[in-house]
């Protein structure tokens, strides 16, 4: 639909593709992206002739995560909305909050739509983009794809946490409190994805499963992928989404994060960043075997 800036959405053979297209900023999620990435995501679940949803990133990732930098958001405001009111920022404990929970709300359609969806990941899937995927009902992602979420080093909590549901606590504790980031085939192994593939299949694994899906009356993909959803809310995943919007705001007061604003305004956000990653070197855990590292904290073989 040409009517999106964000986002590139196209139906065809059962399934909706929806490319997130900010490829000059990675694919970093504005609140504009959000929107355009929600409204697509009901359409499709309102479209009869839509099995199921496929997300992927255009250019060289996924997504590397929420967009730091970005213009005030332009859409999704109320009609009603004038300069003659005074809105909510995010001073306040409860105003971050609100904006947390605001964002919230639009990614969580993935969870809540009827019908399935696919994420399709390749290169970087970090912070907001791992917030992306792991909403999605089935992660497909490349051998070399990079997954983790580095802003938990110094910038706040998770605002979405279903690692846990996918990964059991103690990786989800090994890779949220370090920020340290995984590969697609480490992934796969300690079930944070569905499966990995080489790069070269990657698309094509993707769109074979699309393919088998379209099979399937979309009433039943529906129920069935409503009743293990159903379960993760007895789990209590949907009430921890919540709470880790909340959260958030917690590590958002932490000393760290309270201080990135001021490191960004003397050195840059390219510089901040370098300087926070650069101490974890390449920034990778192992899964297997032990974690050897070289003088400058590179994982080397043993």
């Amino acid at each position: 639909m040409s009517d999106f800036e964000n986002i590139v959405y196209e139906v065809e053979n059962g399934r909706a593709r929806i490319t997130l297209n900010r490829p000059e900023k990675m694919n970093a999620l504005s609140f504009d992206l959000l929107h355009e990435l929600h409204e697509a995501l009901w359409e499709a679940d309102d479209n009869k002739a839509v099995h199921c949803v496929i997300i992927k990133g255009e250019g060289r990732c996924f997504s590397a995560g929420y967009d730091l930098t970005g213009p005030s958001p332009t859409t999704g405001r109320s009609r009603l909305r004038s300069e003659d009111n005074h809105y909510r920022g995010g001073r306040s404990v409860d105003d971050d909050a609100w904006q947390l929970e605001k964002a919230q709300r639009l990614r969580m359609a993935l969870f809540d739509m009827h019908k399935p969806s696919i994420a399709q990941v390749h290169g970087y899937c970090l912070a907001g983009g791992t917030d992306i995927a792991l909403l999605c009902d089935m992660i497909i992602c490349a051998d070399d794809a990079k997954i983790g979420f580095p802003p938990a080093r110094d910038l706040g909590a998770l605002p979405n946490n279903m690692w846990l549901y996918n990964v059991g606590p103690q990786w989800a504790k090994r890779l949220t409190l370090t920020g340290d980031s995984i590969t697609g085939v480490e992934a796969q192994q300690i079930g944070l994805v569905l499966k990995s593939v080489a790069g070269e299949y990657l698309e094509a694994e993707v769109e074979q499963l699309a393919d088998r899906l379209a099979l399937i009356d979309p009433d039943l993909l529906s129920a069935n992928k409503r009743i293990i959803n159903q379960g993760l809310e007895l789990m209590g995943a949907r009430t921890l989404q919540r709470m880790a919007a909340e959260n958030d705001v917690r590590g958002h007061n932490s000393k760290s994060a309270l201080g990135f604003g001021k490191r960004v305004m003397e050195n840059g956000l390219k510089q901040t960043l370098a300087d926070r990653d650069g101490k974890f070197g390449d920034g990778m855990a192992r899964v297997n075997g032990p974690e050897f590292r070289d003088e400058r904290g590179h994982l080397k073989e043993p």
